[in-house]
């Protein structure tokens, strides 16, 4: 059995758009993905890490916890050993009490990765390879996280290619999700849940492309869309 972490936010944990409800595992693109590969013949689980609200290195001023890289390298600990490491942030990086911009937020990706590799895992365990997927544009938010989001759709401009050049630096696989699905004309920000299923279906692919070669020891080589 080969283990998948999944870091994420919203947009992965799988909010339903203008609601405070969640789809089924099934219905979200982690379940998607794990349901593909095992009807591939993968013998994989995807463990989820998603929080709403997550940044890649910045705190919530309103509402704590949402630091994405506090306690990163312990859950790489915890959950080891790992086939794959997925990292899919940065939407939050952009909400209206921040000022960052794409490169900001690449940045902060970056320094993820690098938590990820500088993990205290157990001697002999592989320190996993990462797959950096890069949420899709936001638009114009609308509905009740307007005011989170407003100047969000102008802030994310450049993060594929941003986080392209992180992921060419540091040797990691890439997707860019903006190039399969785009966001909720609900509210701008999220997914729904024909979009869940087409980014499951497709990030199936591109991570069975990737599973034989991380069963084993680490390595690099990247991955573009």
């Amino acid at each position: 059995m080969q283990q998948i972490l999944l870091y994420g936010d919203s947009l992965s944990w799988g909010i339903i758009p203008e609601t405070r409800r969640r789809l089924s595992f099934d219905e979200r693109w982690p379940g998607v993905m794990e349901n593909a590969l095992t009807a591939a013949g993968r013998r994989v689980r995807v463990l989820e890490d998603c929080l709403n609200g997550r940044r890649t290195v910045w705190e919530d001023p309103f509402k704590p916890g949402r630091k994405g890289i506090d306690g990163l390298a312990q859950r790489i600990e915890a959950h080891s050993p790992l086939a794959l490491v997925i990292l899919m942030l940065g939407t939050n990086d952009f909400q209206s009490m921040h000022p960052h911009n794409a490169w900001h937020s690449a940045q902060g990706v970056a320094a993820l990765v690098n938590a990820i590799r500088q993990a205290p895992i157990e001697p002999g365990m592989p320190v996993p390879p990462i797959l950096i997927v890069v949420p899709p544009p936001q638009e114009a938010a609308l509905g009740a996280i307007a005011p989170k989001f407003v100047g969000g759709e102008r802030k994310c401009v450049g993060l594929a290619a941003a986080c392209r050049e992180v992921a060419t630096t540091l040797a990691c696989d890439y997707f860019d999700a903006g190039t399969a699905v785009s966001v909720s004309p609900i509210d701008g920000v999220h997914l729904d849940a024909d979009q869940h299923a087409r980014l499951g279906m497709v990030l199936a692919g591109v991570v069975a492309g990737l599973l034989p070669q991380a069963a084993g020891a680490r390595r690099g080589g990247r991955r573009s869309a």
